[in-house]
């Protein structure tokens, strides 16, 4: 990789990652719908709108690699992630390909898997089950990736986020976090690993507690070096004061699965 795109660079990845793969190559280009307020004044970037492809097409010109981090991170109106998730996710892979973009890697999340009851493990070979409209867009995008490397020869790679964070904060963090150094890991594997064809890796740390299978990531090499249970004490202090949610605490992706919620809830679906 000699020229790598992220978007998203305003963003809480964005702005972390703009420290921590600061020099990892000899050019990388940050780009956002805003300009990142604490931007270096070594740091490359370009404004742009992903919802706009000939924007998108101009970005990815001379383009190695992208790490695409993009688009709304929560759950909104399904008019914002239509804009943001679905057509901004299309738009990224298509002007890849018109580029000749060698690697993508999507940042999907855990939310893609959300309705899976936490007493399941689960590993990436398991039909999705997104918890919203944003764990729709983030399953589309996989899907997206799995069309761009198998017709269109990208190589992909999408991580399903947990929490990013410093600590895990919580019991259900206790499970799905990933610290920064364990991100940018896997972010490394999928831009460099010459194996790579289209993997779904899970972004998540050295947890104990895991509801995930992160054996395709640990097979190129992934090694986490964040341990969630060093948190574990604070975590289970903190989830004390925490409301009762019993469908959120039945399911992987906790409050977004509870949010809008009226199914009818029944404890013994796996």
């Amino acid at each position: 990789m000699q020229t790598v795109l992220v978007t998203g660079a305003a963003g809480g990845i964005g702005t972390r990652l703009r420290k921590l793969l600061d020099g990892a190559y000899p050019n990388i280009v940050w780009s956002d719908i805003r300009r990142p307020s604490d931007l270096a004044g070594h740091q490359n970037f370009v404004q742009a709108d992903i919802g706009e492809l000939a924007a998108v097409e101009k970005l990815c010109a001379g383009v190695d690699g992208i790490v695409h981090l993009g688009g709304e991170s929560v759950e909104q109106s399904w008019e914002r992630i239509l804009r943001a998730n679905i057509v901004g996710c299309y738009n990224l892979f298509e002007a890849a390909r018109r580029n000749k973009v060698q690697r993508v890697v999507f940042a999907s999340s855990n939310h893609a898997v959300g309705f899976y009851p936490r007493q399941r493990k689960i590993g990436t070979g398991e039909p999705v089950r997104p918890d919203s409209r944003y764990g729709v867009s983030k399953a589309f995008g996989e899907a997206l990736g799995a069309l761009y490397a198998h017709k269109h020869g990208l190589r992909v790679t999408c991580i399903r986020i947990g929490n990013f964070a410093d600590t895990p904060v919580d019991e259900r963090r206790l499970a799905i976090w990933i610290g920064p150094e364990d991100l940018t890991q896997l972010i490394r594997i999928g831009l460099d690993h010459p194996d790579l064809r289209y993997e779904i890796f899970f972004g998540a740390s050295n947890n104990a507690r895991a509801w995930w299978d992160n054996e395709a990531a640990f097979r190129y090499g992934y090694r986490p070096t964040g341990v969630a249970e060093n948190f574990a004490a604070q975590a289970m202090t903190a989830q004390k004061t925490l409301p009762p949610d019993p469908i959120g605490d039945w399911y992987q992706g906790g409050p977004f699965c509870s949010d809008e919620y009226d199914s009818g809830f029944d404890p013994s679906a796996t």
